[in-house]
């Protein structure tokens, strides 16, 4: 059974310990972000990425990015963060820019999408950062959406409806219409390359640089 969670003024004070806990077992939470609303699960969890590949109908070559509860969790997901990169994280961080660096060894290959690298994002918003927290400091950050659907929803019932027996909890701060997602670009190296743009212009991005 999915189980809604409608937040008030505080959102993240309304994040139950009992979403972090299905998390931690292998399960699957919606949650808000500042972007659109994400399919979260443990990165750390075999059983619940696996879960998530599944509902998402995703792609096994497309990577999946991570929410930070904050970018001093980036050294837990990433090898190394080129100094270019770290004046992006202090500059957008929180924000919608999803920073593309090199992995450290070991993670799940649907995070990497089968690669050597990692997407990474501070989100401006309390209710992924705390589940994050309670964590090992990163949760999935890909849309709440099969693949391919408009990932835009009116109501938590919606989004249980159609995540109906994969989804534990839909954490609900109001609906979210179409509007872009984060940028991501790749830092692996000393010059950025965009792979998508989103919310953030990537000329902001070249003039920080």
């Amino acid at each position: 059974m999915t189980r809604t969670v409608r937040l008030d003024a505080d959102p993240a004070a309304g994040v139950p310990p009992e979403a972090i806990a299905s998390l931690r077992d292998g399960g699957l939470v919606v949650c808000p972000t500042d972007t659109l609303y994400a399919l979260a699960a443990d990165p750390l969890s075999s059983e619940g990425v696996s879960r998530l590949v599944e509902a998402k109908s995703r792609d096994r070559g497309k990577p999946i990015p991570l929410l930070l509860a904050g970018p001093e969790d980036a050294k837990r997901w990433a090898r190394r963060v080129p100094e270019g990169a770290r004046r992006l994280m202090k500059r957008f961080w929180p924000g919608a820019l999803t920073l593309v660096l090199p992995a450290v060894p070991g993670l799940h290959a649907a995070i990497t999408g089968g690669g050597d690298t990692v997407g990474l994002r501070v989100p401006d918003h309390p209710v992924p950062r705390a589940l994050a927290r309670g964590l090992s400091g990163a949760i999935t950050g890909t849309s709440a959406n099969r693949g391919g659907d408009a990932p835009a929803w009116e109501s938590p019932e919606e989004i249980a409806r159609e995540f109906a027996g994969e989804v534990g909890w839909v954490l609900w701060d109001g609906a979210r219409r179409a509007m872009p997602g984060s940028t991501v670009v790749r830092m692996t190296g000393g010059r950025p390359e965009l792979l998508r743009e989103g919310a953030v212009p990537f000329r902001e991005i070249l003039e920080i640089l």
